[in-house]
């Protein structure tokens, strides 16, 4: 059987020699007709037909069989080669005038013939070349065509340049870009700036997309149109394919048209009140209203640089929004609040009512403090500035203001009293206003011993005076005051105690009060309890040591008693132009309440509480002035 095989193989070769040799004399033409012919004998017949020197490195296992019915040329020889070798997992690489049979995996590694992008290829050996990728990404696109590469062949990409880099067999690598010249579509795609003239750029631009939706299937790549808004010109941007894009911008023409509801919109400036405040009210009833038609339910916003209300809406419902609007931004009521805050002693002020003999010496509540300011007189005072002060200090009791203004400078000036504050403050109607003065000091918060010594943390503490008022205005003449006053004392700062930690004193008071424009209140009845401590002696026997100090002198230890005072006026203003007369007015108040206490002073020196301090004529004529004046300086204003 061998035998056979042998003489059957060696006829088979002579046949495909003799056919050989007639073929070279016919223009290189040849009839190939074999069959079971071994694959390193088919290579060394090609490489003799073809005059090419071919090298292989590998034993390659196998047979090929080839049947022809038509000649042959010779160079296409190398290519039924290349299909016989690629079967077996081999290709043939030239190398000069040297071909070399390569496993085709390592193809790549062997110099494979670069070739450049654009140009046709021939041929049947492996090349290299690259593929730019113009409207799509080029790994979508690798992904697409990655089964049309050979088995053997190596495909990579370069996202910098969005460019493939293929090494494949010719055919293979046209074929691959005939399908990206398919696929590629997007480098068709135009783009189109459409300026907006008339409509609101975002929501026009929701309807473009909404519309874009229906018209295109978004499924297909290619025919999306991209809608993208632009502030900066107020207009569209479009990006898709030139007969979408035109649609697209045909529709913008018909939609971008003045709005009939332009005659609804209405820019209210506000005056005295805040824009965000005035929305939050409106807002809150726009809330609570139905409307049959939806589309009739008005759109408000504000603009915080202008201090404006946004109105857009049907005429009539604007129409209802600025009788909202312009109640709300009715000028505010101010309250000006003069304070006094001071400390009067118990018995000093006893001791003042014995000597000057006048009732109400006890202040042991307000009420003492009004029976004291009573005993100062005050009917003369009506009748210096009760009518001239009307222009700024409408129904405000002149008569017990001067009286009570009085009675405090009078403890005052005889130690009986000291001020601990005089702050003003100026408050808008409903708003809560505060003003604090006092001073920081240190308090130890805790200690931490260890190895280098102890460790003394501290914290800060606010020790002062806060006044808060919160006032609310029912008529240009009454105001409700909500009060709270807190003061707060240091009554040893640690250097006469053994912690030494500082130790400090608080006094609150929290009230309400209604009050006429001008008229006083006192809120009373903190009271300040300690010990004073006082030594007597008899005049040079008491200087005598020992002796002196046991015989001749005494001490005394008496408990004291101070009252926390606080006395608030406030001014009620309606416009604030008024609020320059008022300052002007109570300049002059000033002026003649220090007129007013030297002439009760004096007259109290002189003869007591009995007469009640009489003013004279004279007195009265200059307060006349006065009054005429004031008078004069009401009409100008």
């Amino acid at each position: 059987m061998k035998l056979t095989r042998l003489t059957l193989s060696s006829i088979a070769k002579i046949f495909l020699i003799l056919s050989l040799t007639l073929s070279l004399s016919a223009r290189e033409q040849v009839n190939v007709n074999f069959s079971n012919l071994e694959i390193n004998d088919f290579i060394k017949l090609i490489s003799k037909i073809t005059n090419k020197n071919i090298l292989v490195n590998n034993k390659i296992n196998g047979t090929v069989d080839l049947v022809s019915n038509s000649p042959i040329y010779d160079d296409e020889l190398i290519g039924i080669l290349v299909s016989v070798l690629e079967s077996k997992g081999f290709t043939l690489m030239q190398k000069g005038s040297l071909y070399e049979v390569v496993r085709s995996t390592e193809a790549a590694k062997h110099n494979a013939k670069v070739v450049k992008p654009g140009k046709r290829l021939e041929g049947s050996l492996m090349v290299t070349q690259t593929i730019k990728i113009k409207g799509e990404n080029v790994d979508i696109v690798a992904a697409k065509i990655r089964y049309l590469i050979s088995k053997t062949a190596k495909l990579m990409t370069m996202k910098e340049s969005n460019t493939l880099l293929i090494t494949d067999y010719p055919k293979n690598i046209e074929t691959i870009k005939k399908v990206i010249k398919d696929i590629d579509t997007n480098n068709q795609a135009v783009v189109k700036i459409v300026k907006i003239k008339y409509a609101e750029v975002k929501k026009l631009q929701s309807k473009l997309l909404d519309i874009a939706k229906s018209l295109f299937n978004e499924k297909i790549a290619s025919q999306k149109v991209k809608v993208i808004l632009d502030d900066n010109i107020n207009g569209i941007i479009l990006v898709g394919l030139e007969a979408n894009v035109k649609i697209m911008e045909a529709l913008i023409k018909d939609l971008d048209v003045e709005s009939n509801i332009s005659k609804g919109v209405e820019i209210f400036e506000l005056k005295n009140s805040d824009a965000k405040a005035v929305l939050a009210s409106l807002n809150e009833i726009i809330s609570k209203q139905t409307y049959t038609d939806p589309a009739l339910k008005p759109n408000i916003s504000k603009s915080e640089e202008i201090n404006a209300i946004i109105a857009i809406g049907e005429p009539s419902i604007i129409k209802g929004i600025k009788l909202i609007i312009d109640e709300l931004d009715k000028e505010k009521y101010q309250v000006y609040v003069q304070a006094k805050i001071i400390e009067i002693n118990k018995a000093d002020t006893e001791s003042l009512g014995v000597k000057y003999g006048f009732d109400g010496a006890v202040l042991s509540s307000s009420g003492g403090l009004y029976s004291f300011s009573s005993n100062f007189g005050g009917a003369p005072v009506s009748g210096i500035v009760g009518e001239g002060l009307v222009s700024s200090l409408t129904g405000a009791d002149i008569t017990k203001g001067f009286a009570l203004g009085a009675a405090i400078d009078f403890l005052q000036t005889k130690g009986a009293s000291k001020s601990i504050s005089n702050p003003s403050i100026l408050c808008v109607n409903n708003k809560e206003s505060s003003i604090y003065v006092g001073k920081t000091i240190s308090v130890s918060s805790g200690s931490t011993t260890g190895t280098v010594g102890t460790t003394v943390s501290y914290k800060r503490e606010d020790i002062g005076l806060t006044l808060k008022i919160k006032p609310r205005v029912s008529s240009k003449d009454k105001v409700t005051l909500d009060v709270e006053v807190i003061l707060e004392n240091v009554l040893d700062d640690g250097r006469n105690n053994t912690s030494g930690q500082p130790i400090t004193s608080k006094q609150e008071v929290r009230t309400q009060a209604i009050l006429r424009h001008g008229e006083n209140i006192i809120i009373g009845g903190l009271v300040k309890d300690y010990d004073n401590t006082s030594k007597t002696k008899v005049p040079l026997l008491g200087d005598i040591p020992w002796i002196g100090e046991w015989l001749f002198s005494s001490r005394t230890t008496t408990v004291e008693q101070d009252n926390l005072v606080v006395i608030l006026t406030p001014y009620v203003i309606d416009k604030s132009e008024k609020l320059s007369q008022l300052q002007a007015d109570l300049g002059v108040i000033t002026k003649l309440q220090r007129e007013y206490n030297i002439k009760v002073f004096e007259k109290i020196e002189k003869e007591g509480m009995s007469s009640k301090a009489k003013i004279t004529t004279q007195e009265q004529q200059k307060a006349d002035e006065h009054k005429n004046i004031l008078l004069q300086d009401d009409e100008d204003f």
